[in-house]
């Protein structure tokens, strides 16, 4: 059951990291699940760095919207740096 969320969380990350990110990103439904799932995981070790604290803490908005920015980062490497999308 804890893959099943992740995966629908990841895609609604990732949509929505596609929507903000400005200019068009063209991602089929497995990349957009792969890079919500990316960006989460990039929050989430950034977190881990900046409060020194493992990260097993229940759903909190304020992740949510750290991976959407995880997300949009992950887009800005791939396009700008490993020219994949």
């Amino acid at each position: 059951m804890h893959i099943v969320r992740m995966l629908i969380v990841g895609l609604i990350v990732g949509i929505l990291a596609r929507f903000f990110y400005p200019g068009a990103v063209h991602m089929h439904l497995l990349a957009s699940i792969a890079l919500g799932v990316l960006g989460s995981l990039l929050a989430g070790f950034v977190a881990q760095l900046a409060s020194g604290t493992a990260g097993k803490q229940p759903f909190h908005p304020a992740g949510f919207i750290a991976s959407i920015l995880g997300a949009m980062v992950v887009i800005f490497v791939a396009r700008h740096f490993l020219h994949l999308v």
